[in-house]
């Protein structure tokens, strides 16, 4: 896709895209990415997973060596205006032709990467939609066809992957929460994921009505009330994937843990409960403020989510 040609006799002593905020990808994936400015085009073509769904560590961005092969970096002049049709096209137009190139044969590319969020305002609920990567180059070194030419810092901005839709997780659920009987984890299920508690506190699920708007409380942890989110690739799930063993025809795909709870402030289940009949009980299980994380990522579940309703039986 970067195959071209010096075609003219226009030359270039720099490159300045800085002032180019928006950059662009082929298709859907990833692997061609640039920024275009009148007669101009900087081009990056990188293997798709360059481009992580983890964010990067603080101060410690992702680097990949360019090396004209895998990381290849490309500046072209053109003899004409330039669109996306010259650069992702299967057979790109004749015109306008190519009129310098520029191929950079070393240097470091850094990419920063963030999640960008979609905050839902009436909910409170926050969910990854995005991803931005803030690329730089770090001592590039262009062949051009004057000779090498070096620069110490060289900025290409920003670039955004979006969240494809069969990466986006599945949130919601009925309202029938269940338990196992013997390890006592409580469950909610859709098709492809599953919101836990493990080890919950047997004190928030008695088998006692609560006084009216004085739901029993408790606060997330690693270990007491361990909230997990979990999503599957496989078959439907079921209830036949809880309280065993998981059947080998379903596979854990991700998993996010519950953030540990600040009394009164985030990450806090609330359980009211009622009489169901005459021998059994409802536990209605909301969360509040809770945060998910997964690696370096996170998202909230809103200022309250319904887990389930719990029907427990007395003794």
């Amino acid at each position: 896709m970067l195959n071209g040609c010096d075609d003219g006799d226009l030359t270039i002593d720099t490159i300045d895209f800085e002032q180019v905020a928006t950059s662009q990808g082929c298709s859907e994936t990833n692997e061609l990415i640039y920024k275009l400015k009148g007669q101009e085009a900087l081009l990056i073509q990188v293997p798709l997973e360059t481009f992580s769904t983890e964010p990067s560590p603080l101060d410690a961005p992702y680097t990949f060596n360019i090396d004209n092969s895998n990381y290849r970096v490309v500046y072209r002049a053109y003899s004409g205006a330039i669109a996306t049709t010259n650069i992702c096209s299967a057979i790109p137009p004749t015109t306008p032709n190519v009129t310098e190139e520029w191929i950079a044969t070393s240097g470091v590319m850094e990419i920063t990467t963030k999640p960008v969020y979609t905050t839902n305002e009436t909910t409170g609920s926050t969910r990854i939609t995005a991803y931005n990567h803030n690329i730089v180059f770090r001592n590039i070194t262009f062949q051009k066809p004057s000779g090498p030419q070096t620069q110490e810092t060289f900025t290409f901005g920003d670039f955004k992957s979006t969240v494809v839709s069969e990466n986006t997780l599945d949130l919601t659920f009925d309202e029938s929460a269940a338990q196992c009987t013997e390890s006592k984890q409580v469950y909610n299920f859709n098709a492809s994921s599953a919101l836990t508690i493990d080890n919950i506190d047997p004190e928030l699920l008695k088998n006692e009505a609560t006084a009216a708007n004085t739901p029993r409380t408790g606060l997330l942890s690693a270990t007491t009330n361990k909230l997990l989110y979990r999503v599957y690739t496989g078959n439907v799930l079921s209830d036949s994937a809880f309280c065993t063993t998981l059947p080998a025809s379903i596979t854990l795909k991700e998993e996010w843990a519950g953030v540990a709870g600040l009394a009164n402030v985030s990450g806090i289940i609330e359980v009211t409960t009622t009489t169901f009949t005459e021998t059994s009980f409802k536990h209605t299980i909301v969360l509040k403020n809770v945060t998910l994380q997964k690696g370096s990522n996170t998202f909230n579940l809103g200022k309250t989510f319904l887990l389930g309703e719990l029907v427990t039986q007395t003794n």
